[in-house]
């Protein structure tokens, strides 16, 4: 007896292809693609932090630079004159960027500094060098250092340099009741006094002009006051 084995014809053959369908189409066997989910592209966030850090990191360079290069000197508190000798209250603390061509005086030389005349009129806030400390220099234009030599009674025993003080010069004209006075306005700069205290030559810087007329008058008729604000 024979047994016929009807195949479907649309079934796969054993070799995997699929015959063609009754109308003569061969059906093509689906495909499966497996897509996987795209990842995030994580470069650019790495790179914009790393990016951040070292910009952090050259910040705080730059200010940890700065501030190390920041020194605390003396400057002055208020404007001073010339031949004034500094005291704790002309001085202040600043903090300023330090430099090799200008040798601003360290917070730490204060008492080197205190009780030393300046050499120049300086305005309040000026930084002190020690070029600036010392006996007066050349005077301002319009401006002449002249002195005087004064015996004891023609000058205040506490007299020094940076007082501001008053020349008076009497005109001896024979007769008490006629005597007339002419007083400038100075700034020691320099006293000088001898051994016995008794005798000083003191130097003012004073108005050109007057320094002329002070010194061609005798000098038994000069005295010097010192007068409000005058310094130390």
């Amino acid at each position: 007896m024979n047994t016929h084995v009807v195949t479907h014809p649309d079934q796969p053959e054993r070799d995997g292809t699929i015959p063609r369908s009754r109308m003569g189409r061969r059906i093509e066997k689906p495909q499966t693609r497996m897509t996987s989910a795209a990842r995030p592209r994580r470069l650019p966030y790495l790179l914009v932090g790393m990016l951040l850090v070292l910009g952090c990191t050259a910040g705080g360079v730059v200010v940890a630079t700065s501030v190390g290069n920041q020194e605390p000197v003396l400057v002055l508190a208020r404007p001073v004159t010339v031949g004034q000798v500094l005291s704790d209250r002309d001085l202040r603390e600043e903090s300023v960027a330090a430099s090799s061509r200008l040798r601003f005086i360290p917070v730490r030389s204060k008492s080197s500094v205190e009780g030393r005349p300046v050499a120049y009129s300086l305005p309040e806030g000026a930084p002190l060098t020690r070029n600036v400390l010392g006996a007066a220099h050349v005077p301002p234009a319009g401006q002449a250092v002249a002195a005087v030599g004064l015996k004891a009674g023609q000058f205040p025993p506490g007299v020094q340099s940076g007082n501001r003080v008053a020349v008076v010069v009497v005109a001896d004209n024979g007769n008490t009741a006629s005597s007339t006075s002419t007083a400038w306005d100075a700034s020691v700069t320099d006293v000088r006094r001898d051994a016995t205290d008794q005798a000083a030559v003191i130097s003012l810087l004073m108005a050109e002009g007057d320094a002329r007329r002070l010194a061609a008058a005798p000098a038994g008729q000069i005295s010097v006051v010192m007068v409000h604000g005058g310094g130390q």
